[in-house]
């Protein structure tokens, strides 16, 4: 009974050893790994954040460079649209004064055939 107590004994008193052991080193130790670990992981995840942020940037930017060229083609494509219709119209105002004045010059040779017609009517 007595080794049996004494058997008991150490194996308390070694439990109690290797409780103060790991709350004294073991835990401390894990505690500042752990600690250590999620600074580092916390700064990877903040650097990944900040490409990620710059990496938006330059893509908002990128769009918004390739949207300012596409208003500017479309406003070119506008201009020169523009300028054709009144390059039509100015075409279309030659060849209507062109045709007025064939049409005169169509009116006064009728009118002076039907001048000398007429002299050979009253023979």
């Amino acid at each position: 009974q007595e080794k049996r107590g004494l058997r008991e004994l150490r194996v308390l008193e070694n439990l109690k050893n290797t409780i103060f052991e790991t709350n004294e080193h073991i835990l401390p130790k894990c505690e500042q790994q752990m600690h250590d670990n999620l600074n580092e992981a916390f700064k990877r995840l903040q650097a990944a954040s900040d490409m990620i942020h710059r990496l938006q940037e330059r893509e908002h930017e990128e769009r918004k460079l390739q949207a300012d060229k596409l208003m500017a083609r479309e406003e070119k494509r506008i201009a020169h649209w523009e300028e054709f219709m009144k390059e039509q119209q100015n075409k279309q105002a030659e060849v209507d004064e062109e045709h007025r004045k064939a049409m005169e010059r169509l009116k006064e040779q009728y009118s002076e055939m039907e001048k000398e017609l007429a002299k050979y009517v009253s023979f």
